[in-house]
């Protein structure tokens, strides 16, 4: 750990999608850097385990799509945290296929957890964190996919669009009323997840089958570790980044050609190379 990183000691951080891959990750760095955790998911089983190895960590299941219980959870987030110093809103999911295909639920779902469940998060802490009136952050988690749009991954690319603009936007709003909560966004690109374990259910068409190959042989060839991961994302906390992007090799060549596709008013260009 680094001098900066001991200003996070005795504070409380709250993470949701915390029972497996980038979530789990960051929950282990801010234990490891002496914070009061409390770990967030849908998955009660996966996050009973994710908490036995972080000692004195508090593992809340919870389903970000509900407002009720994200008000419930930020209740008790600052009730047993004394303070919360660090929101993650981390949790989303992935559907792929063609668009017209993709099944109606499949859709709502990844609207309701990627998008929904950050602005969820935000309407249960934001009015607590600035009544507390010290100074914290929310992290947002987008994806280089929330500036590169996809086929066969429009619900993922669509959201994660949004959360960009919603965390912009959020950015302005608390510098309008010169609020002490900060705003991150983060950009995760290839990173050791189980959101690539098997979240596509049955595969039926030869092109959303080679590129869900696709996208397991890079995870698998170049996806970061979770911890790895994590560690860069203190590194940007600590310099108090707005934009959190730990791999911008996985985005700066490609948003600059999507600038000039754009500038240029080109064709997109969709090959996987």
């Amino acid at each position: 750990m680094s001098e900066a990183d001991y200003q996070w000691r005795d504070k409380g951080a709250v993470i949701t999608g915390a029972a497996s891959g980038i979530g789990l990750g960051l929950a282990q760095a801010a234990h490891e850097r002496g914070m009061r955790v409390m770990l967030v998911d849908r998955d009660a089983d996966a996050l009973a385990d994710a908490c036995k190895t972080l000692d004195g960590a508090i593992a809340v299941p919870t389903d970000v799509t509900d407002q009720a219980a994200m008000d419930t959870l930020a209740e008790r987030a600052f009730g047993e945290l004394g303070n919360v110093a660090l929101l993650f809103n981390n949790a989303g999911i992935m559907a792929t296929g063609f668009s017209w295909e993709i099944e109606p639920a499949r859709w709502e779902a990844s609207w309701r957890v990627n998008v929904e469940g950050v602005l969820n998060g935000m309407r249960a802490f934001i009015p607590r964190l600035l009544k507390a009136g010290t100074p914290s952050r929310i992290i947002n988690t987008a994806s280089v996919g929330g500036f590169l749009p996809s086929p066969l991954m429009s619900p993922y690319s669509a959201t994660k669009f949004a959360v960009v603009a919603l965390t912009e936007g959020l950015k302005g709003e608390l510098a309008m009323i010169d609020a002490p909560v900060s705003v991150s966004l983060l950009a995760p690109g290839p990173v050791r997840s189980a959101i690539f374990d098997d979240p596509f259910g049955e595969i039926v068409d030869p092109a959303t089958g080679g590129f869900v190959e696709h996208l397991r042989g890079m995870i698998g060839a170049h996806g970061m570790d979770p911890g790895d991961f994590a560690d860069k994302v203190f590194q940007a906390l600590n310099a108090g980044e707005y934009w959190i992007v730990p791999q911008p090799e996985a985005l700066d060549p490609a948003l600059e050609a999507r600038y000039r596709m754009i500038a240029e008013r080109s064709q997109p260009d969709f090959s996987l190379g």
